[in-house]
């Protein structure tokens, strides 16, 4: 009888992979790992300009929980990794818009709320040059101040949802009219209490941002005689704020009453409003949209209703009167959200000596 079948065949030696193929195949796997994290789960931002100051200061380096919300499925899918919508040094598109998917988000651990510290991506007009699809647009970083379905107002710059007021946010900026002897104010203490010169209004008066805590520091100071928080007064129109309509009379601190949209919330149209809600309607929500004489017609149907599709948000900045938010271009739209700002890991300031450049205050700091 032939026993050899019991015997098990020797293996022939594994053939070791080359150190070449050893480091690509690390490098994939790394990258791979990397975008499914930054995806999924938490990414890395910078914050580029003082908007968000004294609660987020330029420089800081923060971590941004996509899990808070739900990660939003990317809806441009061919792009290339670790870039917004640029190449670095090229400057040439980073993405191809060819494809482009329906937006969709994986259930998360909660809702947006008012207080929340929120990265969305920049709402543009589909029809600006500047336009890119919704996930390749700038990430902005504002304080979520109303939610789907509040009536949100400002009224001196105090913030009123459903007609109670909102908690002032701890490190606000407002302005501050400051007066001063013919010392002037030292460019040290400016440095200190971390001011951001507005303007020069005299030789002895000028608009500077800061917090109330700044403020009453400044105040207590010796050359300066009157720090008094200034405020836009209410009736009077600024062309640059959202809808930009001379009937409504708003400015950055006096502003509504505006119904944020919700989803299912069924709105009535008419000439007053209309303006507030055709960008949501025929923008973010793709409708055609046209007004003819009294007639309003979507999708070509004469209506006086519309239902909207999403949940939107009202976003602003901490620093009041250097922020570019929702009182500028309106509601921000759910497909819009990138994640919720945990906390910072690092934070560097740029205009400091090398040995004072890491404010290690803020560093695994949690952002409130």
């Amino acid at each position: 009888m032939n026993w050899r079948f019991w015997k098990r065949k020797r293996s022939k030696p594994k053939k070791k992979k080359s150190a070449v193929r050893e480091w690509t195949n690390a490098i994939l796997f790394a990258v791979i790992a990397a975008i499914l994290i930054r995806g999924l789960f938490i990414e890395a931002f910078v914050i580029p300009s003082g908007s968000m100051e004294g609660t987020l200061l330029v420089g800081d380096f923060l971590f941004v929980s996509k899990v808070n919300y739900g990660a939003r499925m990317p809806i441009t899918p061919i792009s290339f990794p670790f870039s917004q919508h640029t190449m670095p040094f090229s400057g040439t598109k980073s993405y191809w818009d060819g494809i482009q998917l329906p937006y969709f988000r994986l259930p998360g651990l909660s809702e947006v709320k008012k207080g929340d510290v929120v990265v969305f991506n920049y709402p543009m007009d589909i029809d600006s040059p500047f336009y890119r699809p919704i996930d390749k647009q700038e990430n902005y970083i504002k304080r979520c101040q109303g939610t789907a379905g509040d009536t949100l107002s400002i009224r001196d710059a105090q913030v009123y949802i459903n007609g109670k007021p909102e908690a002032i946010p701890q490190y606000s900026q407002p302005s501050f009219l400051v007066h001063t002897d013919s010392t002037g104010i030292s460019q040290q203490l400016i440095n200190q209490l971390n001011i951001t010169f507005s303007q020069q209004l005299s030789t002895h008066d000028f608009e500077l941002l800061m917090t109330r805590q700044a403020a009453a520091k400044l105040k207590a100071t010796t050359h300066i005689t009157s720090v008094q928080e200034y405020n836009q007064l209410n009736g009077v129109y600024d062309p640059d704020i959202f809808p930009r309509d001379p009937r409504l009379r708003w400015n950055v601190d006096n502003y509504g009453p505006v119904i944020i949209p919700k989803k299912g919330w069924t709105v009535k149209l008419n000439s007053l409003n209309l303006p507030i809600y055709r960008r949501a309607i025929q923008v973010y929500e793709n409708n055609k949209l046209l007004v003819l004489g009294n007639d309003i017609l979507i999708n070509g149907k004469k209506t006086d209703t519309y239902t909207f599709k999403m949940n939107y948000y009202w976003m602003m900045g901490d620093n009041r009167h250097n922020s570019e938010d929702s009182r500028f271009w309106g509601f921000v739209p759910e497909d819009h959200i990138v994640g919720k700002a945990v906390f910072t890991w690092l934070s560097v300031d740029s205009g400091a000596n090398f040995l004072n450049r890491i404010r290690w205050s803020r560093v695994l700091r949690p952002i409130d």
